[in-house]
C-alpha cells in the first residue's frame, strides 16, 4: 500500500514543487490551500493521511494551530513543520505544539526526504503494532511467530510429531526447545502418556545414572527403597533429554547403551528394565563440533539425531519479536487483573534494534518489567533496561530474510556510513576517503539525520588545515 503525505501551504508554486518531489519518490500526495482546510478534510476522513508536512504562515489557520488540533484528534499523525523562520522560538513552538519534526525554508530534498521516510515508517510500525494488538498470532503448539523461520519449524513439528525416530533440537539459549519438545510430544500418539523432561546440564555427573536409569533398595547408603528412574517413568510416552551434550563422556556410553537396547539396569539390580520412550534431546552447542574435539561420542550423535530441528535466535525473527512482546504482555495484565498495555511505537523500535542474546527468555523478562512500571494505557521507552534502551546496532548485515525486515535505501544507507564512523574512530575525513565521497558530502548526510558534522575533539578539522597546507 503507498504511503499518502498531506500538504497544506499557501504559496502555490511551493506546493506544486513539494507535490512533484514526493510524487516521484512513489508517495500518494493530496495538497491544501491554508490549514483550515487540510483540518477539516483530515477530521472529516475524506483523505487518508499518513504524513502531513505543513508552512507556518497561512491565511484562515496556521501551522501551529493547525499541528496543535491535530494532535488532539491525530495523535498518531506525524506532522513536519515547514518555516522561514529558522529562530530556537519558532522550533520549540512547533514541537510544543506536537510537531513530528522542523524543517526551514528554502527546502533542501536531501533534508526533507530522509524526514519524511522516518515519519512514514514510524507510521508502518504503528499500524503493524495495532494490527498485532488486535490480533495476536497463536498456534496450537505453542510456537508462536509470523516469520518464515517459525512457520517452517512448526510445519516440521507437524511432520515429525506422528513419528516415534528421534528428534535432536537445536538452538541458543532461551529460544524454546522445550517447547518444541512439548510440541512433539503433544501432537504424538503418545500425547495421553507422560512427558518427562531433565536438564542434563543441572545434574552432577554421579547422579545422572540413578536419575535416569533408577535405582534398587539398599543400591547406596540413603537407598531405603526401590526407585525407577526416568526412562521407566516416560514408558509409552516421551523422554527430553535437555543440554544433553553436558553429559560426560562416562554418561553418553551408559545413556548410548540404553537406547540401543531398549532396556536399562538400575543401579544395584541385576536385571534389565524394558521401556517404550521416544527420545528427544536437546543442545545450545553444535555436536557436530564436539564430536570432532571428541568431547561428544559419534556413535550416540548419530542415535539422537535422526531428525534435527534448528530454532533461530529471537534477534533473525523481525516482527515476531513484537508479536511476542505484545502476547506477553497480554498474559501479564491478565494475570494480574489490570487493564490491558500496549507497545507504542518508539518501545517496538528499540525492542526490534536489540540483539537478545538472552532470547525469548529475556524478551519475556523485559515485558515483566515494563508492565510492572507502566503508569498509562502503554509501556514507556523509559522503562526499558538501559542495555536496551541505549542500545545501537553494532552489527551491519545484508541479510534480509523476511519482508517485514527490508528497511529503505536510506536507512541501509545510514547504518552503513555510522557503522564505517564507528571503525575509523568517528575520524569524519577518513570515513569520507573509505567511503569514496568527499567530507562535504558526509557532512550533508549527517546533517540529514539530525548528527554533528564534527568530532567534538576538533581532530577533523586539524586534519582538514594540515590537508590545506
Amino acid at each position: 500500500m503507498r504511503f499518502r503525505i498531506a500538504i497544506a501551504e499557501d504559496d502555490a508554486i511551493q506546493s506544486d514543487l513539494l507535490q512533484s518531489t514526493l510524487s516521484g519518490e512513489g508517495y500518494d500526495v493530496s495538497a491544501f490551500p491554508d490549514g483550515q482546510a487540510a483540518l477539516e478534510a483530515i477530521e472529516a476522513g475524506k483523505t487518508r493521511v499518513d504524513v502531513l508536512i505543513t508552512d507556518v504562515s497561512m491565511p484562515r489557520l496556521d501551522g501551529l494551530k493547525l499541528t496543535g488540533a491535530l494532535k488532539q484528534s491525530r495523535p498518531d499523525l506525524p506532522v513536519i513543520v515547514v518555516t522561514a523562520d529558522a529562530s530556537v522560538e519558532n522550533a520549540v513552538s512547533a514541537l510544543r505544539a506536537g510537531a513530528w519534526d522542523f524543517l526551514t525554508k528554502p527546502l533542501e530534498v536531501e533534508l526533507l526526504l530522509p524526514c519524511v521516510r522516518r515519519a512514514v515508517e514510524r507510521q508502518r510500525l504503528t499500524r503493524e503494532l495495532k494490527e498485532v494488538t488486535a490480533s495476536v498470532p497463536a498456534s496450537e503448539s505453542g510456537l508462536f511467530g509470523q516469520s518464515d523461520t517459525m512457520r517452517a519449524v512448526r510445519e516440521l513439528v507437524t511432520r515429525v510429531a506422528p513419528s516415534g525416530a528421534s528428534v535432536l533440537v537445536h538452538g541458543e539459549t532461551g529460544t524454546g526447545k522445550e517447547l518444541v519438545a512439548r510440541a512433539l510430544h503433544s501432537q504424538s500418539p503418545r500425547a495421553s502418556n507422560p512427558f518427562v523432561a531433565i536438564n542434563c546440564a543441572a545434574l552432577p555427573a554421579s547422579l545422572v545414572e540413578s536419575e535416569l536409569f533408577g535405582y534398587a533398595k539398599g543400591a547406596f547408603t540413603d537407598a531405603r527403597a526401590a526407585r525407577q528412574g526416568l526412562f521407566v517413568e516416560a514408558n509409552g510416552g516421551t523422554l527430553f533429554l535437555d543440554e544433553v551434550a553436558e553429559l560426560s563422556l562416562d554418561n553418553q556410553a551408559k545413556l548410548l547403551r540404553a537406547l540401543q537396547e531398549r532396556s536399562v539396569r538400575p543401579l544395584g539390580s541385576n536385571s534389565e528394565v524394558p521401556f517404550d520412550a521416544r527420545i528427544l534431546a536437546a543442545t545450545h552447542r553444535d555436536l557436530e563440533t564436539e564430536v570432532e574435539a571428541g568431547r561428544f561420542r559419534q556413535d550416540l550423535f548419530y542415535r539422537l539425531n535422526v531428525i534435527r530441528i534448528d530454532l533461530p535466535p529471537l534477534r533473525d525473527r523481525g516482527m515476531d519479536i513484537v508479536h511476542l512482546a505484545t502476547r506477553f504482555l497480554t498474559g501479564v495484565c491478565e494475570r494480574d487483573g489490570r487493564p490491558a498495555l500496549q507497545v507504542p511505537a518508539d518501545v517496538a523500535q528499540k525492542l526490534l534494534a536489540y540483539s537478545w542474546p538472552g532470547n525469548v527468555r529475556e524478551l519475556e523478562n523485559c515485558i515483566e518489567r515494563l508492565a510492572a512500571l507502566a503508569r498509562g494505557t502503554e509501556v514507556a521507552l523509559a522503562d526499558l533496561p538501559d542495555g536496551i534502551r541505549l542500545h545501537e546496532r553494532e552489527r551491519f548485515a545484508m541479510q534480509v530474510d523476511a519482508a517485514e525486515e527490508v528497511v529503505t535505501l536510506e536507512e541501509l544507507e545510514k547504518r552503513y556510513v555510522l557503522r564505517v564512523l564507528q571503525l575509523v574512530k568517528d575520524n569524519r575525513s577518513r570515513a569520507a576517503q573509505m567511503l569514496g565521497i568527499d567530507r562535504r558530502t558526509l557532512y550533508r548526510r549527517l546533517e540529514g539525520w539530525g548528527l554533528p558534522t564534527e568530532r567534538a575533539d576538533g581532530a577533523d578539522a586539524a586534519a582538514a588545515a594540515g590537508a590545506a597546507s
